[in-house]
């Protein structure tokens, strides 16, 4: 089963060497010169490259990262390399594979079961050499004590909506491990990995869990200190400079061909840029270089080569609790607000024309975009539209081009973004320059990397935040709701608390027929 996530840009820049067979290609292990007999005595060179991310890692755990108030560019693509789960899924097919697991849970292979009272079953096996970095065999007691975290209300950081659906879990062996479901959800089948729950080593957590659940998540477990089952350990971890990875020998796949990657941490573009202009960094990891700076790169880096592909996209998301001004809780204002912005000319200016305006959650390259098509609504740009629409509401236009409400109060909204990610902050000065000659002032607001973890600060803004993150129907769950109670740690960014809404979510989950899912997926796009 596959749920749906819409992606939109992501630039890497890399030395073209890197890009053989789709996968970093190592240097020559030999040096020109010499007999044939010279160089096969000679021992091999390390093969080793030096990467850049955008800013030093809080964390190693991209759920951690990601939870609340978003985090450091380049932690997922780290994480993947140093710890992974029980299966994966494919990027381009969109297919469930084994990693730690000797098979992915389907309903052909009777590892994944739908029961006539509408429960489920799953069933997963080990396989036998899977092994944390520090050799300790992986158990299904890693999974138990995962779950147990995960369904953990006071470690709301590492929670998934899946776990909710969870009824038990039974280990077999230590090998072994059935979950037994409540209700049906279509993301069973990636359960204990990516996004979903990747396994913990109990023995390693197990003590501060019990000890002290407040702080589980600042452990140095989770920085210096990291013990996952991916292709590469953490050797060294220095604190605002760089961490170093070193192939492990133990990995299940097999061992690495590069020996050792060097992980950069630099915050500031051009600091980047010249890094990798002068060699000393060899590619980007994550999200950080807009494509007019990567284009710019390319040119002068002849030997370089540009990537753009699928990654995420853009979303602008109005506050829904206590909006500031008031009017932002008003659909009809939200909607003149997207006829006056013309977001396909500002995709084309800042994205070299390698990126559209989204109608939908859904892109057109997507294979649900057929099926939710007809439920989308759109907005062309149409300024004179918005103004009519906003002066419908009972605004009334001054001399100076501006709406004001009854008081003379001028109609002002709050638009901001974190600072230091090029694409957005140009984006948000140009819908600003729209939303003016509408007659919207706009108050923008660049939040400074200092303020960025800020939870509450992010959450409790006035309006609108401009933001890159995935649409993940989980996302937009009342439960998910940033708010005093959960220590504002929800994910869903526009704090939407609607059972309307939430009713259409679960269908969409637990509903496995396909036509009746994308069903439910059409109202939710709707």
């Amino acid at each position: 089963m596959q749920s749906f996530v819409q992606r939109g840009v992501l630039l890497v820049v890399m030395a073209t060497l890197l890009m053989a067979c789709g996968s970093p290609a190592s240097p020559s292990a030999t040096q020109s010169g010499g007999t044939v007999g010279d160089q096969a005595a000679r021992p091999a060179a390390k093969k080793t490259i030096s990467v850049a991310i955008a800013g030093e890692p809080k964390t190693l755990s991209d759920t951690i990262n990601q939870a609340g108030s978003g985090g450091v560019p380049g932690v997922a693509e780290m994480e993947s390399m140093i710890n992974v789960g029980v299966v994966y899924r494919h990027g381009e097919t969109g297919a469930v594979l084994p990693h730690l697991v000797e098979a992915a849970p389907t309903l052909e292979n009777g590892l994944w079961k739908l029961l006539p009272d509408g429960r489920m079953e799953t069933t997963l096996t080990l396989r036998p050499n899977a092994v944390w970095h520090d050799g300790t065999p992986v158990t299904t007691d890693d999974l138990v004590f995962t779950s147990k975290v995960a369904q953990d209300a006071d470690i709301g950081s590492l929670a998934h909506v899946g776990f909710k659906s969870v009824d038990r879990l039974e280990a077999k062996d230590a090998r072994t491990i059935t979950v037994y479901w409540k209700k049906p959800y279509i993301d069973a089948d990636i359960m204990f990995s990516e996004r979903f729950g990747l396994p913990l080593p109990k023995h390693l957590l197990e003590s501060a869990y019990l000890e002290d659940k407040a702080n589980f998540v600042n452990q140095p477990y989770w920085t210096e200190k990291f013990v996952g089952t991916g292709a590469y350990k953490i050797r060294d971890f220095v604190s605002g400079s760089h961490l170093i990875l070193t192939a492990n020998d133990q990995y299940l796949l097999g061992r690495p061909k590069i020996d050792e990657i060097e992980v950069r941490f630099i915050q500031d573009a051009q600091a980047l840029i010249a890094n990798l202009l002068s060699g000393t960094v060899q590619m980007t990891l994550g999200r950080r270089l807009s494509i007019e700076q990567g284009i710019d790169v390319a040119n002068r880096w002849p030997e370089g080569q540009m990537l753009v592909s699928s990654a995420n996209w853009i979303a602008l998301y109005p506050q829904f609790v206590n909006p500031s001004p008031a009017v932002v809780g008003n659909v009809d204002f939200r909607r003149a607000l997207m006829y006056g912005m013309n977001r396909q000319q500002i995709s084309d200016a800042l994205t070299n024309g390698m990126a559209g305006a989204a109608d939908g959650p859904i892109s057109p390259s997507q294979p649900e975009y057929k099926d939710v098509e007809k439920s989308i609504t759109r907005y062309p740009y149409d300024p004179n539209r918005a103004g009519l629409m906003i002066q419908a509401l009972g605004f009334t236009r001054g001399g100076d081009g501006f709406f004001a409400d009854g008081t003379g109060q001028r109609l002002t909204v709050e638009n901001r973004t974190t600072a230091g990610d090029d694409v957005r902050s140009k984006m948000l000065f140009s819908i600003a320059d729209d939303w003016q000659k509408v007659g919207v002032g706009v108050e923008t607001n660049l939040v400074p990397r200092q303020r960025a973890d800020d939870r509450e600060y992010r959450a409790t803004r006035g309006a609108f935040e401009l933001v890159r993150q995935p649409i993940d129907p989980n996302r937009y769950y009342s439960n998910e709701a940033p708010l005093p109670s959960n220590g504002f740690r929800g994910n869903s960014r526009t704090r939407i608390q609607s059972p309307e809404l939430d009713a259409i979510i679960d269908r969409y989950f637990t509903t496995i027929p396909h036509a009746e899912r994308m069903q439910a997926l059409a109202e939710f796009v709707e």
